[in-house]
């Protein structure tokens, strides 16, 4: 018996940055379970948003939280 988890098995997480300034709204990228973003499988908008967001936070978003994706 294999103890590695399948791909399909294997939950989803994702990096969620809540806006502070409009309710609701957020900037959401895949993760691991530690908070881990992969930048190389990111499109080169998504890993100006990440950054943005990342440079951005305390002002224009809340400090980042894992959470389970879709």
């Amino acid at each position: 018996m294999s103890t590695a988890e399948e791909p399909a098995t294997r939950p989803t997480w994702e990096l969620r940055f809540q806006s502070l300034a409009r309710h609701g709204r957020a900037l959401v990228f895949p993760c691991d379970a530690r908070g881990q973003v992969e930048l190389d499988a990111l499109s080169e908008k998504a890993r100006c948003e990440y950054f943005y967001a990342r440079a951005c936070v305390g002002r224009d978003y809340a400090v980042p939280a894992v959470v389970p994706g879709c």
